[in-house]
């Protein structure tokens, strides 16, 4: 959080605020042990952690104990896929409830909401489309595929300190790495103009470092260590789960009306949800990268002042915002010494973008809260 502020103030700051929901990742409890240990929230919280552990039994075919887990401080790992995933969601909703028992914080009046990966789910079920048990029911019926298809995944940060990525050229080269029939490989986010996430089977990722030499200059690739599923890529296709899922959600309980708060969608880094498309959005969900600078560009560009990170341990996007942020000031700030001109030199993407998206000033102003932290900040 970037500095302390109140329960009037958060109240206050709401209908200029976006509700960032978070993903999956190496790490998924944060804070929850103390959230359940807390005299007054801990009710709530094991409330939600017993729904989504029943959904969690229900599809994985044994026993499973979300609170036991959680009151332990238990880290999940990719083989505990379903049980990480029910985590998250339930802890995101519980937040939530949290703010609007105790500190009369309506979350529905926040201007929009928005999620990393698994985050979105959050916020369609924040946005009152679907209940916490419905969301739940189609990852969980297809986890175990998504953990069989996370063997040999690798995932890298592909970037440039100086110019804007290529996409185009990415992209080709993508595909022609996977054409040569030793596995996918493909975009999965899109960061920012100067960064992508790669997602590859086997050895591709080598590959595409290897080619990349001659056709993206000035670029650099950082493996990441640890075990992915594959998400917003083609390698879902492998096992079909697009479709199986899409076929799943066709009997799911979806609300015809607009989610509120409005969902700035990372399938296509806008306001995109309606009164019918929300199955269709989450087709596309499981396969299409995620426009994640997109989405925090238009946020920009919707006026908003605050971002409240919801779930156990935020990552992504305040990560990804604060950088933003930092580059933002720096640039500004470049025609002060020499030292800042260098440095404003490594960053020539953004010098490029600003004059043409002056929204990207604001991020300078932008107040960040990690819920979590804040409910635990809180004295009664």
């Amino acid at each position: 959080m970037d500095r302390p502020i109140d329960a009037a103030e958060l109240k206050h700051r709401l209908p200029q605020s976006a509700l960032s929901f978070r993903g999956y990742n190496q790490t998924n409890l944060g804070r929850s042990a103390e959230l359940l240990a807390h005299p007054r929230y801990g009710d709530i919280v094991a409330q939600y952690l017993r729904e989504a552990q029943q959904v969690c039994k229900e599809f994985a075919g044994r026993d499973v104990d979300l609170i036991e887990r959680v009151r332990k401080n238990q880290e999940t790992t990719l083989h505990d896929y379903s049980e990480a995933i029910s985590i998250i969601l339930a802890m995101e909703q519980a937040q939530l409830h949290l703010l609007k028992e105790f500190f009369d914080i309506d979350y529905t009046r926040a201007k929009v909401s928005l999620g990393f990966s698994l985050g979105e789910v959050g916020a369609i079920v924040a946005g009152g489309l679907m209940s916490l048990r419905d969301a739940l029911s189609v990852p969980m019926a297809l986890s175990e595929d998504c953990i069989a298809l996370a063997e040999g995944v690798k995932l890298a940060v592909l970037f440039s300190r100086e110019k804007k990525v290529d996409t185009d050229q990415v992209h080709r080269l993508c595909m022609e790495i996977t054409a040569e029939g030793n596995g996918t490989l493909s975009i999965s986010t899109y960061l920012a103009p100067n960064s992508l996430l790669l997602m590859g089977q086997g050895d591709t990722i080598d590959r595409f470092r290897e080619l990349m030499k001659r056709t993206l200059p000035q670029t650099y690739l950082r493996a990441n260590q640890g075990a992915w599923p594959p998400l917003h890529t083609p390698i879902m296709w492998q096992r079909a789960i697009p479709n199986r899922s899409a076929v799943m959600m066709q009997t799911i309980d979806v609300k015809y009306e607009k989610p509120v708060p409005p969902i700035l969608s990372l399938v296509t880094g806008k306001v995109s949800y309606d009164k019918l498309n929300a199955r269709d959005l989450m087709h596309k969900w499981i396969d299409h990268p995620q426009r994640l600078w997109d989405a925090m560009y238009e946020a920009l560009l919707m006026g908003i002042e605050t971002f409240i990170h919801v779930g156990p341990e935020p990552n992504i996007i305040p990560a990804t915002f604060t950088r933003l942020r930092d580059n933002v000031e720096a640039q500004s700030k470049a025609n002060i010494s020499i030292r800042a001109l260098s440095l404003a030199a490594q960053r020539r993407w953004l010098q490029v973008m600003l004059p043409q998206r002056t929204a990207l000033l604001r991020a300078t102003m932008i107040l960040q809260v990690n819920l979590e932290d804040w409910l635990l900040q809180q004295r009664f």
